[in-house]
C-alpha cells in the first residue's frame, strides 16, 4: 500500500451539534442527512443537502428523565424511527421529514427496538413500504408508514427466536423481482448469531414458513459491547457484508441471484465468507475488540479506543490509523461510534458533543497491488487504472509460470506486455534455454496484442513466426517418418495449425520473402496454399496440371476473384487433361470468349478420338451457338469443320439448314463462311452439304448438276426451288430430264413410259417437244403417240379457252359503248321553283347576276346549274364557291384555276366574235371543253350535300377561324356604367 498518499481522511463537520439539548447518544445518516440522539431525548435533524436543521423532543409527556436509545434513517433521509428510553420504560416514535412532530407507534409501547431493515428497492420519500423492526426481546415486527396518512399502515409479528432468545442488535434486508414473486433476503445478527431468511411471498409468509423449517444460522460465540451487521450498496444493490461478532469479523459477498439449495430447505446467498481475528488488530499480547464498525467496498473502519483504524478487507492489514479532535469535556468517553451514508458515500464518527465526517480518497486505486501480492491475478487485472499496473501483474505472472518451466504459459503474459520488459529480453530467455515451442508462442501471441499501425513489427514477427513453423514441421518428419500417413499425428496438426496462421496473416506477411521461405523448406502444398490465399492463381493452377488434378485446377478458375485470362492461358493443357470437366467448366463460366479459346479446342480436336467417344469440343460449339446464341464466324467455321470430318452427315446437313439469324433485322441468317464451307464440303467429299451450300449461293445449276451425281431426287427438289425466274426454273428440269432419260437403260418403250411419268412430276413445266431431243434420233413416232396426242389436246383446250376470253372481252366492249350512249342522252327534269341549295334561289331565274357564270357557255337567258340524282340543285358559281369553301387548300386553288382558265378562254372567244377575230377557233373550244371537264369532275363528281364532302363537315367548327370576330361582336357583356344608361318610358 503507498503510504504517501492516505485513502480516508478525518474532517471536523460539526463542533456542538447537540444545541445543548443533551449529549449524543446514537446517530444515523442517510442521504446527506444526520439524525442525532441525545441524552435528555431529543432528537436533532441536520440537512446538509438544504443547509438546515432542526430538532424534536420526544420526551414531552414522560415523567423523570428520558434518552434517546436508538435512532435509524433511511438511505433517502426522509423517515426516521427513535425509541426513547426513561423510568416509564420505552416507546418508539416515527417521524418524517415533513411531520412538525411525531408519531408515536402504540403497538411496539414498552418494546426496545435495536435494528430497523429498510427494503432499499422499493421505498419512496412518501412511503417506507416493507420494513423490519428487531427488539431486544428477540422479536421482528414488519410495519409500512404512507407519509399522506399521518400514521402507520400497520405493524405485525413476524418471528421469535425460541431456542436461543437473544436480542436482535442489527436488521438488512434485500428485495428482488422474480417471475414467481417478490423474493426476500434477510439478514439478522444477535450477540452470538448470524440468520439469514429467505422466501417468495410476503414477509409474513416468508416468516410464517420458518414455523415448518429450521432457520438458518451461522453461530461465533464472544463477549462484544455492540454486535453490528452492515451491508456495502453499490448501485443500489448490497455486493458484500461484515459482521462484528465476538471473535473476530465475519464477511463475504452476497450474491442474491445464487440458488443453493441446503437440506433443511434454506437457500444460502453469501459466498466466499471469511473471518478477521481481532488478534492480526493489536501489536501487543492483549486483544483489543472494537468498539464499533463501518464498511467501505474494500475496508473496514473498526473503533478501538479513541481511534479509527482502517483494516483492507482483503490482505486483513491495517492502512492506516485515523485521529479525531476531541474537545476536553468528551475526552472522558472518546468516540462513541461510526455510521455511514450509503447513499453519499460518507462516514461519520461522533462523540458526546461532535460529529466527524471520515470520506474516502480514491480507496482502490491500491488494491490491484493487493491483490498481486496474494497473487490473485485476475482480481489484481480488474483493478489495475493504467497499461504499467497491468503489465505489472504480467510480469509477476509470466516470471512465476517460467520459474515453474510451464514456458508456454509464460509466453502467453510474456506477449502481453508492452513497457516493463523488451521484446529482444524476452525472445532471448526462450532462445537461451532452447525454446521454440515457447517462443513460437510468444510471437504469436504478441501479433494478437499488435496493433495495426506497427506494420513493420507485425510483418517481421509474422515471417519468424513463419519460419518456426517450418522447422517445427521438418523435425517432426525427421522424428517420425510415419508422421505423413498418420492423419492424426502432431505433424498433421500442426500443418493445420500453420495454415490456420497463414490465412490470418495473409495480409501482413511479406508475399515474396514467405514464399522464399516455403520453396526452401520445400513446402510445396503450403506454397500453393499460400499462393492461394494471396490470389496468386497462377501459380495454384500450374501446380495442379502439374499434379494432373484438372478438377482441383478448374476449381480454383471458377472463383469469381480470378481472371478470365488465366482460364484462356490453361485452356490448351486442361482440355487435353479432363476434356469432360473442362468443357463442364466452360459451360459454367458464361463470361468467357470461345473464339479465344479456339486454340485449344483445335489442339483438343487434332487428336485421334474413339468412334463413340462424346467429342467435348463439339459439345461446347454446339451449347455457344444454340445456347449462348454466339454469332461469330470463327466459332461457326469450326464447328463446321469438325461435323465435316464426321462420317455420318446429319449433323453437318442439320447445321447447314439452321437459321440462327432468322429474324432479324438486316442480318444473315448464318454466321458461316458459306465459300469456307464449300471448301471444305468438297475437301471432305460431303456431296449432300455441297449440294445444300450451292443453292444457299443462288448457284442452282451447280446445285441440281452435283445433286444428280449422287440422287436425282435430291436434283429436282433442287430444281423445284427456283419460283422466280421461270426460265431458269425450266432449264433445271431440263439438266434433269435429260439425266432420266439418259439414264434409262430398260426397253423402249419402258424407257418412253418413265419419261412420260417424269413429264407430269413437272407440273406441266416441261412439255413432250421438249425433252424429244434427248431421245436417239433413231426413235420411232409411234412410241411417242399416245404423249403428242395428249400435248396436241392441251393445245386445243388452250385455243379454245383464248377463243372464249377474245369473245367476253368483245362483248364487253359493245356493253360499255352502249353505256356511254345512253348516259349522252340522259336527262332530269327540274320544276320551275326549284331552289338552288346554296343560295336558296329558283335556279330557273334569270336575273343578270347569275345569267352567265364565269367559264360557262350560256344556256339561253337561264343561268348554268348543276343537277345531281340525289334532286339537289344548284347554280354553277354556288357550286363552285361552295366547294371551294369546303375542300382543303390545295383543291381549292386547284378549282379556282380551272374557273380562270376557262373565264379567259370564253373572253378571248368573245373578243374573236365581235371583233371578227376568227384564228384557231376549233383549238379554243377543244381547250374549255377539257377544262369545264376538269372543273366538273372536280366540283361534280357527287352532290355535296349526299356524298364526302358532307360527311368530312362534321369534323370542321361551326365557328370559323375568319368568322372570330364577327362571332365576338354577339358576346353578351354586362353593362359597365347603369348611371350613364338612359331610360326610355315607352307609353301604354
Amino acid at each position: 500500500m503507498d503510504q504517501g498518499r492516505q485513502v480516508f481522511s478525518v474532517d471536523l463537520l460539526e463542533r456542538y451539534a447537540t444545541k445543548n439539548r443533551g449529549m449524543i447518544t446514537c446517530m444515523a445518516a442517510g442521504n446527506d442527512v444526520i439524525v442525532l440522539g441525545t441524552s435528555k431525548g431529543w432528537i436533532i435533524r441536520h440537512d446538509f443537502g438544504l443547509g438546515n436543521s432542526n430538532d424534536v423532543d420526544l420526551s414531552v409527556g414522560r415523567a423523570g428523565e428520558q434518552s434517546i436509545h436508538k435512532v435509524f434513517v433511511d438511505p433517502g433521509g426522509s423517515h426516521c424511527i427513535a425509541t426513547v428510553t426513561g423510568v416509564g420504560g420505552a416507546e418508539t416514535f416515527y417521524t418524517h421529514a415533513k411531520w412538525p412532530k411525531p408519531r408515536v407507534l402504540s403497538r411496539l409501547k414498552g418494546l426496545v427496538v435495536n435494528a430497523v431493515a429498510w427494503n432499499r428497492q422499493q421505498i419512496t420519500e412518501v412511503s417506507t413500504k416493507e420494513i423490519i423492526l428487531g427488539t431486544q426481546d428477540g422479536q421482528l415486527f414488519e410495519m409500512a408508514v404512507d407519509e399522506k396518512d399521518k400514521r402507520e399502515k400497520y405493524i405485525k409479528f413476524l418471528f421469535e427466536l425460541e431456542e436461543l432468545p437473544e436480542a436482535f442488535m442489527a436488521l438488512q434486508m434485500e428485495t428482488a423481482n422474480i417471475s414467481s414473486g417478490m423474493r426476500y433476503y434477510v439478514m439478522a445478527v444477535t450477540p452470538t448469531r448470524l440468520y439469514s431468511f429467505t422466501g417468495i411471498g410476503t414477509l409474513e409468509s416468508v416468516f410464517a414458513s420458518y414455523k415448518e423449517r429450521a432457520v438458518h444460522f451461522m453461530e461465533l460465540p464472544g463477549e462484544i459491547p455492540n454486535s453490528e451487521l452492515h451491508f456495502f450498496i453499490k448501485q443500489r444493490r448490497a455486493v458484500h457484508f461484515a459482521w462484528l461478532s465476538g471473535t473476530g469479523i465475519y464477511h463475504g459477498g452476497l450474491n442474491f441471484g445464487a440458488q443453493h439449495s441446503y437440506p433443511n430447505g434454506d437457500e444460502n446467498f453469501v459466498e466466499n465468507k471469511a473471518l478477521l481475528d481481532y488478534s492480526k488488530l493489536s501489536d501487543g499480547t492483549e486483544v483489543v475488540k472494537p468498539g464499533s464498525m463501518a464498511l467501505s467496498e474494500y475496508h473496514f473502519l473498526l473503533l478501538i479506543g479513541n481511534k479509527v483504524k482502517v483494516v483492507n478487507r482483503i490482505s486483513e492489514q491495517i492502512i492506516e490509523e485515523l485521529q479525531f479532535d476531541t474537545t476536553a469535556d468528551s475526552v472522558s468517553r472518546g468516540i462513541i461510534g461510526l455510521c455511514s451514508d450509503a447513499s453519499a458515500g460518507l462516514f461519520y464518527a461522533y462523540d458526546q458533543n461532535s460529529i466527524f465526517q471520515v470520506s474516502v480518497i480514491d480507496e482502490g486505486r491500491d488494491m490491484w497491488k493487493v491483490y498481486l501480492d496474494l497473487k490473485v491475478y485476475a482480481a489484481a487485472l480488474a483493478n489495475c487504472r493504467d497499461p504499467l499496473q497491468r503489465d505489472q501483474v504480467y510480469l509477476v505472472q509470466a516470471e512465476a509460470a517460467f520459474s515453474n518451466k510451464e514456458y508456454l504459459r509464460a509466453a502467453s503474459f510474456y506477449a502481453k506486455i508492452n513497457y516493463v520488459i523488451s521484446f529482444e529480453e524476452v525472445t532471448l530467455k526462450f532462445i537461451s534455454i532452447n525454446e521454440p515451442e515457447a517462443l513460437r508462442t510468444f510471437l504469436l501471441r504478441k501479433l494478437d496484442n499488435l496493433s495495426k499501425d506497427d506494420k513493420c513489427q507485425i510483418t517481421m514477427i509474422s515471417t519468424w513466426a513463419t519460419e518456426l513453423y517450418l522447422d517445427k514441421i521438418n523435425r517432426l518428419l525427421l522424428e517420425d517418418d510415419t508422421a505423413i500417413e498418420n492423419r492424426d499425428s502432431e505433424y498433421h496438426s500442426v500443418i493445420q495449425e500453420f495454415r490456420a496462421f497463414m490465412s490470418d496473416c495473409k495480409d501482413v506477411l511479406d508475399e515474396a520473402t514467405t514464399m522464399k521461405l516455403l520453396e526452401s523448406y520445400g513446402r510445396v502444398e503450403e506454397l500453393v496454399y499460400f499462393a492461394n490465399l494471396k490470389e496468386q492463381y497462377e501459380i495454384v493452377v500450374h501446380h495442379y496440371i502439374q499434379q494432373g488434378e484438372a478438377k482441383k485446377a478448374l476449381e480454383v478458375l471458377q472463383k469469381s476473384s480470378v481472371s478470365d485470362e488465366l482460364q484462356y492461358k490453361f485452356a490448351p493443357e486442361l482440355i487435353m487433361l479432363d476434356a469432360y470437366e473442362t468443357v463442364e467448366a466452360w459451360m459454367a463460366n458464361k463470361n468467357l470468349n470461345p473464339r479465344r479459346l479456339i486454340t485449344a479446342m483445335m489442339r483438343y480436336s487434332s487428336e485421334p478420338h474413339a468412334k463413340n467417344e462424346t467429342h467435348e469440343v463439339i459439345k461446347y460449339l454446339e451449347f455457344c451457338v444454340h445456347r449462348l446464341h454466339n454469332e461469330d464466324p470463327g466459332i461457326h467455321n469450326l464447328l463446321l469443320s469438325l461435323y465435316a470430318k464426321q462420317e455420318d452427315d446429319s449433323a453437318l446437313l442439320r447445321f447447314l439448314q439452321c437459321k440462327f439469324g432468322k429474324g432479324r433485322e438486316n442480318g444473315p441468317e448464318f454466321f458461316y463462311d458459306p465459300k469456307y464451307a464449300l471448301r471444305l464440303c468438297l475437301k471432305e467429299k460431303r456431296t449432300r452439304a455441297c449440294v445444300h451450300i450451292y443453292s444457299m449461293m443462288s448457284m442452282h445449276e451447280e446445285a441440281v448438276a452435283l445433286a444428280l451425281q449422287i440422287d436425282p431426287e435430291l436434283a429436282m427438289a433442287e430444281a423445284d426451288k427456283v419460283e422466280d425466274d421461270e426460265d431458269l426454273r425450266k432449264k433445271l428440269w431440263l439438266m434433269v430430264a435429260k439425266h432420266v432419260v439418259k439414264q434409262e437403260k430398260g426397253a423402249k418403250r419402258e424407257n418412253i413410259r418413265k419419261a412420260i411419268a417424269f413429264l407430269k412430276e413437272t407440273d406441266g413445266l416441261l412439255k413432250i417437244e421438249d425433252i424429244l431431243p434427248f431421245f436417239p434420233d433413231f426413235a420411232l413416232i409411234d412410241d411417242f403417240k399416245e404423249a403428242i396426242c395428249s400435248s396436241l389436246e392441251d393445245y386445243n383446250k388452250q385455243i379454245e379457252q383464248l377463243k372464249e376470253e377474245m369473245n367476253d372481252a368483245t362483248r364487253g366492249a359493245d356493253n360499255i359503248r352502249n353505256d356511254i350512249s345512253a348516259l349522252t342522252q340522259r336527262y332530269a327534269v327540274i320544276d320551275r321553283d326549284e331552289e338552288c341549295g346554296v343560295c336558296k334561289r329558283k335556279i330557273l331565274m334569270m336575273t343578270g347576276d347569275f345569267r352567265m357564270a364565269q367559264g360557262y357557255s350560256s344556256a339561253g337567258p337561264l343561268a348554268p346549274f348543276y343537277v345531281f340524282p340525289c334532286g339537289h340543285s344548284f347554280h354553277a358559281q354556288c357550286l363552285i364557291t361552295h366547294v371551294t369553301s369546303c375542300a382543303h387548300e390545295e383543291q381549292a386553288e386547284h378549282i379556282l384555276d380551272l374557273q380562270k382558265q376557262l373565264t379567259l378562254l370564253g373572253s378571248e372567244t368573245r373578243r374573236d366574235i365581235n371583233g371578227s377575230r376568227s384564228d384557231e377557233p376549233i383549238t379554243n373550244t377543244t381547250t374549255a371543253d377539257k377544262l369545264r371537264s376538269e372543273l366538273d369532275d372536280a366540283i361534280a363528281s357527287e352532290c355535296p350535300f349526299c356524298g364526302e364532302l358532307m360527311i368530312n363537315e362534321i369534323t370542321l367548327p361551326f365557328i370559323k377561324p375568319e368568322d372570330s370576330l364577327h362571332s365576338a361582336s354577339w358576346d353578351l357583356r354586362p353593362p359597365t356604367n347603369l348611371a350613364n344608361q338612359r331610360t326610355i318610358s315607352l307609353p301604354v
